[in-house]
């Protein structure tokens, strides 16, 4: 779940809908509202509670923390999947639920003071706390949150497909807005209902301080108004931002808020260069590091201000804790090259990930091996049980090799091995109708080279880049690296305009219709779709249904498993690594509760500045 981001049972939570389009005034419902809605099993946290277990409900507020991002901004509109958005928009507004970071996919009231959906989950009601209040004073109305219902699925594609099956939103209360939705038993839809940035409809309606309307369907640096805690407080274009915290947040006593949003002050300055963005970190130009690369991981951290502990430097799992990883390149099968499986096949035998372990990444990593990796929806064996059924269901459409054969990835790191790998490489490639003449690696019939190029969005994954190209130059096939700035990289992967790229999936324990939007059939021509790979598979596509439509937590289980091993065996992707910790670097100005969330570090939301 999650736009990222889960699907499976609600637990212990009734619903309500007695709905007319004519009527505007409050109808009580069937069943009552509730005050949270968690996907597996009950909400953890009773009515009124006073806070989450995982804050300081006295730190104190105040201080600056300084980030960095890689990249530039051109863009406050929180609406549009184009530009680029500033980094941490999110501050600036106010979701209807909000998530609670020690448990699995479960939300509770933030704009909304409790939701409300019937038995059969064909549509969820959602009531808006009367305090509720936009920064400049407004209510926060149900036009509010229709409208930014619909703009987000008007102009931004992928919400148009995350909420492709809510097909209406409509106040039916004077607090009340009800979503209807056009299928029964999705079961995830009120839940991520809840997440979405509530945006004010008056302030996007009126002029800007150049007395011209405002337009949500353009870009913006006129800094937004939003309800959540933050405010955007000066900023440079595309080089700096700074929030604020707002004194007259309306919601800074909310249980759901208690020991979140601690610092004073939160800036971004941005970098074009991830190197020169570590330098500005080391020398204390900002305060907080978050690494990607084992090998400086390994050995940059040896400066002075480490060593004497003014720098800590330190792995958390709890981010993945929950979070199944799939980092992979990714062939585009939109061009012609990638359509056939024993060329994508071919492509995974070149790749000698062991080598790369050892001599790039100090054994850091493991490969994966699954898309749903490190969780328990990761498939494993043989198939059996209720996923056996399943697939045995779609015997007609699934490749035999889900039966009888695990999956699994070639292994590497001695000469032989990777001489034994290339050499299955060129057997697969002569199966699927190329062979090497001379040097280069061509197709039998037309003498044309396999040539193709790999788009990339940063310089620092050439580490793994130019030593596949290597290995792929030994079997004469020649692979072009293109590395890209941001916005060349987002606008060319929305428009799938590259023959292969690299791309991480993050799953949560509750996949759903997110599903739809990365390997199902309906978003293969959707610009702006995750389906990057190019996938429409029949079996896929019945296996996410399944999937956003379990029996039960078991079904939804073996649903997941399966369409893992069908994904898997189509050798739609070339699998990479994963490291299964999140590796921080920060100086010591904070403090943070000695028991972090299960599921997140909680950094910076409930992190605080240490006092002078």
């Amino acid at each position: 779940m999650g736009l990222n981001k889960k699907s499976a049972v609600f637990g212990g939570l009734l619903a309500v809908l007695a709905f007319s389009p004519q009527l505007v005034t409050a109808q009580e419902p069937a069943e009552p509202f509730v005050h949270g809605v968690a996907i597996v099993g009950d909400v953890k946290y009773p009515a009124g509670f006073e806070r989450f277990d995982y804050v300081n409900p006295t730190a104190p507020k105040g201080g600056t923390l300084r980030m960095s991002s890689t990249g530039t901004f051109d863009s406050f509109n929180p609406v549009l999947n184009k530009g680029e958005a500033a980094p941490a928009l999110a501050y600036v507004f106010d979701t209807l639920l909000k998530d609670s970071s020690d448990e699995v996919s479960t939300g509770y009231g933030l704009l909304a003071e409790g939701v409300s959906f019937p038995a059969d989950f064909s549509s969820a009601t959602f009531r808006l706390r009367p305090e509720a209040r936009f920064a400049d004073g407004e209510p926060v109305k149900p036009e509010d949150v229709i409208f930014s219902f619909e703009k987000l699925k008007e102009l931004n594609p992928l919400y148009m497909s995350y909420y492709g099956h809510v097909i209406s939103a409509e106040k039916t209360g004077e607090r009340d807005v009800t979503f209807r939705f056009d299928q029964k038993n999705n079961r995830e839809l009120p839940m991520i209902l809840g997440q979405f940035p509530v945006i004010p409809k008056h302030w996007w309606e009126g002029n800007g301080p150049d007395g011209q309307p405002r337009d949500i369907s353009r870009t913006t640096l006129e800094p937004v108004l939003g309800s959540g805690p933050y405010r955007i407080a000066e900023f440079k274009p595309g080089a700096s931002i700074r929030y604020e915290l707002r004194d007259d947040y309306w919601g800074k006593d909310l249980n759901v808020n208690v020991g979140y949003n601690n610092f004073r002050n939160v800036t971004y300055t941005m970098f074009g260069d991830r190197d020169v963005e570590f330098e500005a970190f080391r020398s204390g130009n900002t305060d907080f590091w978050q690494e990607t690369r084992a090998a400086r991981w390994a050995t940059g951290f040896d400066f002075p201000a480490v060593k004497d502990g003014r720098v800590t430097k330190k792995e958390y799992e709890n981010p993945y804790r929950a979070t199944g990883i799939m980092q992979a390149l990714v062939p585009n099968m939109r061009r012609e090259i990638f359509k056939d499986q024993r060329v994508r096949e071919a492509l995974n035998y070149a790749l000698d990930f062991e080598e790369l372990n050892r001599t790039v990444f100090y054994n850091a990593y493991h490969r994966v091996a699954s898309f749903f990796s490190g969780t328990e929806l990761a498939s494993t064996g043989l198939p059996e049980g209720k996923e056996l059924e399943l697939l045995t269901a779609l015997k007609d459409k699934v490749p035999a090799s889900v039966f009888d054969t695990p999956y699994e990835n070639p292994v590497g790191g001695t000469p032989q091995a990777s001489r034994d790998n290339l050499r299955k490489a060129v057997e697969l490639l002569k199966d699927a109708g190329y062979e090497l003449r001379g040097n280069a690696m061509v197709n039998a019939k037309t003498g044309q080279p396999f040539r193709f190029e790999l788009l990339l969005s940063s310089p620092q994954l050439e580490v793994v880049a130019v030593p596949y190209q290597q290995q792929l130059r030994k079997i004469g096939i020649d692979m072009a690296v293109r590395t890209v700035d941001d916005s060349q990289y987002t606008n060319r992967t929305r428009t799938f305009d590259y023959d292969m790229t690299w791309t991480v999936w993050a799953q949560t324990l509750n996949p759903g219709n997110e599903q739809r939007d990365y390997w199902g059939s309906t978003s293969v021509d959707r610009e702006g779709s995750q389906n990057y790979a190019g996938i429409a598979d029949p079996a896929v596509d019945a296996l996410i249904e399944k999937i956003i439509f379990p029996a039960d937590r078991d079904e939804q289980v073996a649903a997941t498993r399966a369409m893992d091993r069908v994904l898997l065996a189509h050798d739609y992707v070339i699998p990479l690594y994963y490291g299964g910790t999140a590796r921080y670097a920060f100086w010591d100005k904070f403090e943070h509760p000695a028991e972090l969330p299960t599921y997140s570090t909680g950094f910076p939301l409930i992190w605080w500045a240490k006092s002078p």
